[in-house]
């Protein structure tokens, strides 16, 4: 039995054209793309036809930067594969790739196998992984080329974190070495670990234990020191390299050079560094507390060069680094010291609406948000073009957005498992009303109609970029 769906009369949006089209859907693939009104649109059909007229036809968004039930700090990112992917596809977003993580003394088999515990049956989108390399040996290296056969190509390494992630510039080498030879890509948590550490101890006996600290421990110059480093270590291991979380003026700086010398360098932001600034940390009372993460939220003067970043395209993907913990009982295990705050940030149902406000703003055009926050990611991370685009042959995960509809960011109406928003308050133009995961109806006119277990585990081939 095929299955088949029409979407009609919507403006069909993806990273290169804009066209006012009809879309054939058929077993859970894009079949056709004709002009609304025309005798070939006017030929499709279907059981199920979608009213797209006066919204935007986009692809689904595909967030390449999230940690699901990631431990972290003595606790856990409070939203799980379930809960986590369902508040994304609210948000537009219908494929993820979520973080593995390799403890020191284990394999990457161990941890690879236990992310796919996590994840499989509990997924409303489709999901893969990057793996997060903590402990760089003989046996590791070999095990980054069976990964790379495997559909797992792209491999995390921290210059923060001593004690934890951290790896250093060693083991960075080794591991870049390997990425050159088996086509992985390099992500890089750029900050300079060790010297941080060395602030934040002068700080906590300074008596300054309040969240803002926690910002100014983390200085930009030393996620600058670290990017230059992180692009030298690639420059000498001839591998690619992509910078994750991407803050400050200066770390962009850093990789505008490294692309005008022709590397292949790669920048990432995230909305919290384009929305919010250490004025948030700052919030009386320990609610600083909720703008936690690493790298640090920046003062507000950093947000023109990532806007301008990601217009020249010395940045090119915003993802969310969503990794999100409950104000109550979990970021309050930092009062009194901020180093004690679990880092990160719930956004990964706010993404896709936070762009497209940057749209109505002015800051970006309509074809650059589909570009930042669908098709550059997946061509990033070889998903392309099953996902990332609407063309005949891709993948029918596709969002019906009502780009004149208002809202109110609040933690009364998102769907993530956390008991705060970091956008409270915050007024947005444009709003996911239907979104489909391979021909199926995840969200259904503002309803949720997915469930857990539809979302598969996606192999991923090699970067994109490098052929």
């Amino acid at each position: 039995m095929s299955s088949r769906t029409v979407i009609r009369g919507g403006l069909v949006i993806t990273a290169s054209d804009e066209i006012h089209a009809d879309v054939l859907i058929e077993d859970g693939r894009i079949a056709a793309l004709a002009a609304t009104g025309t005798p070939a649109a006017e030929a499709f059909t279907a059981e199920r036809v979608i009213d797209a007229a006066g919204k935007y036809v986009i692809p689904g968004g595909v967030d390449a930067h999230t940690h699901m039930e990631l431990p972290f700090g003595g606790t856990f990112a409070s939203d799980t594969f379930e809960t986590g992917t369902r508040a994304a596809a609210w948000g537009g977003t219908t494929t993820i790739i979520d973080f593995a993580v390799q403890s020191v003394g284990h394999t990457l088999r161990e941890g690879l196998d236990t992310w796919h515990a996590k994840a499989e049956g509990n997924c409303a989108i489709d999901y893969a992984f990057h793996m997060i390399v903590s402990d760089v040996n003989d046996e590791t290296l070999k095990e980054m080329d069976l990964l790379v056969e495997e559909g797992v190509t792209s491999f995390k390494q921290f210059m923060a974190y001593p004690g934890v992630f951290y790896s250093d510039d060693g083991q960075i080498l080794r591991a870049m070495q390997r990425s050159a030879e088996n086509g992985g890509l390099i992500m890089m948590h750029a900050e300079n670990g060790i010297a941080i550490d060395v602030l934040v101890e002068q700080a906590l006996a300074r008596g300054e234990t309040d969240p803002r600290y926690h910002g100014e421990v983390r200085k930009a110059l030393l996620e600058a020191e670290a990017t230059h480093r992180a692009i030298k270590l690639a420059q000498v291991a001839g591998a690619p390299l992509y910078v994750v979380h991407v803050s400050a003026t200066e770390a962009v700086a850093e990789l505008a050079r490294a692309r005008d010398e022709g590397l292949n360098v790669f920048g990432e932001t995230c909305p919290q560094y384009l929305f919010l600034s250490t004025d948030n940390l700052a919030e009386p009372d320990f609610e600083g507390a909720k703008y936690v993460c690493s790298t640090p939220l920046r003062p507000k003067e950093h947000q023109a060069a990532l806007w301008r970043g990601l217009r020249t395209n010395d940045l090119q993907v915003v993802s969310t680094d969503h990794c999100p913990f409950c104000f109550e009982g979990q970021k309050e295990l930092g009062r009194g010291d901020f180093s004690k705050i679990p880092n990160g940030l719930p956004g990964v149902e706010n993404r896709m609406d936070l762009l497209h406000q940057a749209v109505v703003d002015g800051r970006i055009s309509r074809r650059r948000w589909i570009e930042i926050a669908c098709a550059t990611p997946a061509r990033m991370f070889g998903l392309y073009p099953k996902k990332g685009t609407i063309a005949p042959g891709a993948d029918a995960d596709i969002v019906i957005y009502d780009p004149h509809a208002e809202q109110i960011m609040s933690a009364e109406t998102h769907h993530m498992n956390v008991d705060y928003s970091a956008y409270e308050g915050r007024r947005t133009t444009g709003r996911v009303e239907t979104v489909l995961s391979r021909g199926e109806p995840v969200i259904t006119e503002r309803e949720y109609t997915g469930r857990a277990g539809h979302g598969v585990f996606t192999p991923r081939s090699t970067c994109q970029y490098l052929n």
